[in-house]
């Protein structure tokens, strides 16, 4: 078997990265919920995401990897 030395794996499409900044307030509140979910604040922030978008445009179709 190949060794893959520093490439990302065949087959997969890479996250994207973004980032936001939040207030002290916003983000606290975000690890309170992580932290009861025993989940990352990253889980918690794509998760609340895919939520708002569903809500926002019901009819566009979510496409899974």
């Amino acid at each position: 078997m190949p060794i893959n030395r520093g490439r990302k794996p065949t087959g997969r499409v890479a996250p994207t990265r973004t980032s936001a900044s939040l207030s002290p307030d916003l983000y606290s509140t975000l690890q309170d919920i992580a932290k009861h979910k025993k989940v990352s604040v990253a889980w918690v922030i794509r998760d609340a995401v895919e939520k708002y978008i569903t809500d926002q445009w019901p009819l566009i179709e979510k496409s899974k990897p």
